[in-house]
């Protein structure tokens, strides 16, 4: 028992050096703790299939986990409502697809994202919805913070005269421990302007065009 504090006091003075340093992930720390992690569970980190794991993990950290790194964040560009000669007044959809990771277990929660939002004097290309959802799934999250978070820095950008966003997805903390039900989906939904006030029933149609209703 005293023998295992000790190494568990140990990971946690190295997690406290391991994350980013003047937005610069730390690899060769993160291997050396997974290398540590694996003994503590009882592996051989000298066996053939390990070797290169925990350098393989740390490579994956920078990926998944870039939304740590502020210079990853994008920048929105917006464009005068119109400038086409075009001037949109309706609903623009996008539907996509993020990856993230609970920030209680650390497994991946994934699944479709539904975005609409009503122009005012400003429309964003759809790209960019994109990029938003990426940066901000790619840290430990849970999916209510995760579907603000988005919605929030999207409306600071474009200032809509309502945006909705819809997160559908699978969360592997509930599928592959503890309860252990599989396929079962969470919902979760930001709402602003018009679309919170529900005027002219455009939430309503929005849930229709995406097949939530």
């Amino acid at each position: 028992m005293e023998r295992n504090s000790i190494k568990y006091g140990y990971l946690r003075r190295e997690i406290n050096g391991a994350s980013l340093k003047g937005d610069k992930m730390n690899k060769e720390r993160i291997q050396k703790l997974w290398k540590e992690i694996l003994k503590v569970i009882g592996e051989d980190v000298n066996r053939e299939g390990l070797k290169n794991t925990p350098k393989r993990i740390a490579k994956m950290y920078s990926e998944v986990f870039r939304g740590y790194n502020t210079k990853n964040k994008p920048k929105i560009t917006t464009f005068k409502n119109g400038f086409d000669g075009i001037h949109c007044k309706g609903i623009v959809c996008e539907k996509g697809y993020f990856f993230s990771h609970c920030e209680h277990h650390g497994v991946p929660f994934f699944g479709e994202y539904y975005f609409g939002y009503i122009p005012d004097k400003k429309i964003v290309g759809l790209s960019k919805v994109a990029r938003v959802v990426d940066f901000f799934s790619s840290k430990f999250q849970v999916q209510e913070r995760l579907t603000r978070e988005i919605v929030n820095e999207l409306e600071n950008a474009v200032k809509p005269k309502g945006m909705i966003l819809v997160l559908k997805a699978r969360h592997l903390c509930k599928e592959m421990r503890g309860v252990k039900k599989v396929n079962g989906h969470m919902i979760t939904s930001e709402v602003t302007g018009l679309f919170l006030e529900n005027k002219s029933n455009v939430k309503d149609e929005f849930m229709d065009l995406i097949g939530l209703k």
